[in-house]
């Protein structure tokens, strides 16, 4: 790390690296994907209400923070004993990186949680970060013919999370959408299933760029995990959320307050026939598909990765200077 101007770090920071920063006197900068900073305008993302009222807000981000800090805990003991820095507080490092004035960066859009007004000033939401694919990737024919021959299907996939049941799960999405007359593309992942035993008006893929695909949907079913409601937004198509774990349900409930997609469906009460309810709803409200198209119109204008490595480029030349 020698030559090093700045550290850029978000959850694994908690493991070791703010410490190293601090050894080699590395300026940092914290980067996350959902709210961390304590504010009384909302619970943190662990919490799977509405909002508790401002001090416990506020009290539910220093929750979140030492479930953090105690899965990881351990390897920052071992770090600092190793660099030879002393021991460091027993809760963590947030007060510290708090009296230091560290900023924070938030990948995600302010017209989708806009920044609380007690956030300190170098604690920014900047945009979603959106890595665009290469210009080289081409979508697969099969996929194409598909998207030609009817009209825009609805995406269902969960990403990396699992299920105990992959088999009942991929049936499950196949009698949702017999039963709400939709098309669809799934997900690959669904329990051994494959194109020849697929209906005809779904088709399954592999790995696709959400990008590319959500914008050709008619709605988006997922776990809601950051960066497929990012995706998702900036489709601007319906939401049709079935979260199963950490920030998940916060985004999943702040799409349907948002007015931008369906009442969350937790994982563990998933049904076809509330799956298929959801798909109806999704495809055939008028006004949510307004707002979500609307949604996206906004985050599609903004840089949140331009904004994130300006302010960045800002950070590193004010450090140079004093």
């Amino acid at each position: 790390l020698a030559g090093t101007d700045l550290i850029v770090t978000g959850m694994p920071g908690f493991g070791s690296v703010f410490s190293i920063a601090e050894k080699l006197k590395i300026p940092a900068v914290q980067a996350y994907v959902f709210p961390f900073t304590p504010t009384q305008a909302f619970p943190a993302p662990i919490v799977p209400t509405g909002s508790l009222g401002g001090a416990l807000n506020k009290l539910s981000f220093h929750a979140l923070h030492q479930i953090f800090w105690q899965s990881a805990r351990d390897g920052d003991v071992a770090t600092r004993k190793a660099m030879g820095l002393p021991k460091g507080p027993a809760f963590g490092p947030f007060r510290e990186l708090s009296r230091q004035q560290v900023p924070a960066l938030y990948g995600y859009s302010a017209h989708v949680l806009p920044r609380p007004a007690d956030w300190p000033a170098q604690h920014q939401v900047t945009g979603y970060w959106f890595v665009e694919e290469a210009p080289s990737w081409a979508p697969p024919p099969d996929l194409l013919a598909f998207l030609n021959a009817g009209e825009p299907p609805v995406y269902i996939g969960f990403g990396s999370m699992g299920s105990r049941n992959p088999e009942e799960a991929g049936q499950m999405a196949l009698e949702a959408l017999a039963l709400s007359g939709q098309r669809g593309v799934l997900a690959s992942g669904w329990g051994g299933l494959k194109a020849a035993d697929l209906p005809p008006n779904v088709h399954l893929i592999s790995a696709i760029p959400h990008g590319w695909l959500f914008p050709r949907m008619a709605a988006v079913v997922h776990h809601c995990g950051a960066g497929t409601t990012a995706a998702g937004v900036r489709a601007g198509v319906p939401t049709i959320a079935v979260p199963f774990m950490g920030d998940q349900p916060f985004w999943a409930n702040r799409m349907a307050r948002l007015g931008v997609g369906t009442a969350p469906i937790p994982r563990k009460r998933l049904t076809s026939q509330r799956l298929a309810e959801a798909i109806c709803e999704a495809t055939s409200n008028a006004a949510m598909r307004t707002r979500a198209y609307e949604l996206g119109q906004l985050v599609r204008a903004e840089d949140g990765l331009g904004k994130a490595v300006a302010f960045v480029a800002r950070f590193v030349e004010g450090r140079k200077q004093t």
